[in-house]
C-alpha cells in the first residue's frame, strides 16, 4: 500500500501559481470546475491536496495538461513563450471557490 505524502502549506502555495480568468474558464465555473496555473513538477495528488489546504474545499477530480511554448518572432528575432501546466479542478457539490481572490 502506497503512502501519500501530505504537502505542507509552503509547498501548497508554491504549487498553485494563479487562477485562470478567461471566458472559457468562467463558463466552467458553472459546472463547479476551476482552472489554475500550477508548477510544472507537481502531480495531480499534490494539486488536490494544495487546493484542499488553501481553499478548504473537497476536491473530486483533477485534470492536468501541459502547454508547450509557442514560437514567436519579435522584430526579426525568434524566441519561445514559456511552457505552462494547467489544472482543471472539479469540486464536490456545495463547495465553491471565490474567483476574485488572488494568490500571492
Amino acid at each position: 500500500m502506497k503512502k501519500i505524502k501530505v504537502t505542507s502549506s509552503e509547498r501548497a502555495l508554491s504549487i498553485i501559481k494563479s487562477p485562470i480568468m478567461t471566458e472559457k474558464s468562467t463558463t466552467l465555473n458553472q459546472f463547479n470546475k476551476y482552472s489554475f496555473f500550477v508548477s510544472k513538477n507537481s502531480n495531480s495528488h499534490e494539486i488536490k491536496q494544495a487546493i484542499e489546504n488553501i481553499f478548504k474545499v473537497k476536491v473530486m477530480k483533477v485534470n492536468t495538461l501541459n502547454n508547450r511554448g509557442k514560437l514567436k518572432s519579435f522584430k526579426g528575432s525568434l524566441g519561445f513563450k514559456k511552457d505552462q501546466k494547467k489544472a482543471i479542478v472539479t469540486l464536490s457539490e456545495g463547495n465553491t471557490i471565490d474567483s476574485s481572490l488572488e494568490i500571492k
